[in-house]
């Protein structure tokens, strides 16, 4: 059985997209591909018809989004250790390292944060679906830093909602190859999928892609003999699949570590970003929380200096 969760018209802004892609857009609680399974098994319904989710939307289109019953996890839960900065009834606030992947997948069945969070929680919501319970937003497997995961519907709503609102904060660090010439900016720059290479996202003309825009601010160089190398930071006001990654490359410097986006042999381990900091609103409380996630053992080891570092 499944509940009305919402309804939505189609505008201008959506006119000839695939219905899949729109749903990811209208409802960021449903990723693109769990979109698709919604909508072939009819929990999705445009003009209260099942469709294909191939299917063009018109202006004018409603498209009717339905929850699923909840589905017991299929996920094993695992022992693995958690940093929590913050945990109530309602979510739980982590600090990722790097290296470890959000929640299960193809050649990922096992040793993930789901995995870690089933073991320690008693209850995660459901809108992700089995293999996402309570992941309302994701960081890539070698980004580490802030991340909050809803323990139910609710609170996964609520949370959800602010992301899409761009009514979070949402603050990272990165090393960068060589120094922006200019020192603060904001990158306006739609982003899409690659035309040639489907697991990288590409800068775009905002007629192909969703608009995107990061505000960076450089910090400083790195000590030498890393001097080739600059710590910024990244606000993000919009929330798109690899956005630093690739807004960086756009401006000519890619994240130090970044194989896809960059160069391998640059002696970094893993893309060097950190989420540093995260703010939102309590879903229950209506209290503005903010955390900061301690740096990670391969940004501690630099020496940073933030002594004259005005934030954005």
């Amino acid at each position: 059985m499944s509940a009305l969760c919402s309804q939505h018209c189609v505008t201008e802004a959506h006119v000839g997209l695939r219905l899949d892609a729109v749903v990811a857009q209208i409802a960021p609680e449903f990723s693109r591909s769990r979109a698709k399974t919604l909508i072939e098994g009819g929990s999705i319904l445009l003009n209260e018809n099942k469709v294909k989710p191939r299917h063009a939307v018109a202006v004018g289109d409603m498209i009717q989004i339905a929850e699923p019953a909840p589905t017991p996890s299929e996920v094993g839960a695992e022992d693995i250790p958690l940093v929590i900065l913050y945990e109530d009834a309602d979510l739980i606030v982590l600090n990722k390292p790097a290296g470890i992947v959000v929640h299960p997948g193809a050649g990922n069945e096992s040793g993930t944060l789901v995995n870690a969070l089933l073991h320690h929680c008693d209850s995660l919501s459901g809108i992700g679906g089995v293999e996402r319970p309570g992941i309302v937003h994701r960081l890539d497997k070698d980004t580490s830093g802030c991340l909050v995961v809803a323990k139910h519907d609710v609170a996964h709503r609520a949370l959800s909602e602010q992301f899409a609102q761009r009514e979070t904060t949402k603050r990272y660090l990165a090393i960068v190859q060589g120094m922006p010439k200019i020192l603060r900016s904001q990158v306006d720059a739609a982003i899409a999928r690659h035309p040639v290479d489907r697991k990288k996202m590409a800068v775009v003309s905002h007629e192909k892609g969703r608009s995107s825009q990061t505000l960076y601010g450089v910090i400083g160089p790195l000590p030498i003999p890393l001097e080739r190398y600059t710590l910024v930071e990244c606000r993000l006001l919009t929330g798109r699949t690899h956005q630093i990654r690739v807004h960086m490359k756009h401006l000519g410097h890619p994240l130090a570590g970044d194989t896809v986006y960059g160069r391998s042999g640059d002696g970094f381990s893993r893309q060097m970003l950190h989420s540093w900091k995260l703010g939102f609103t309590h879903p229950s409380t209506q209290k503005l929380m903010e955390f900061c996630a301690d740096l990670p053992p391969d940004f501690a080891t630099l020496h940073l200096d933030f002594s004259s570092y005005d934030p954005i």
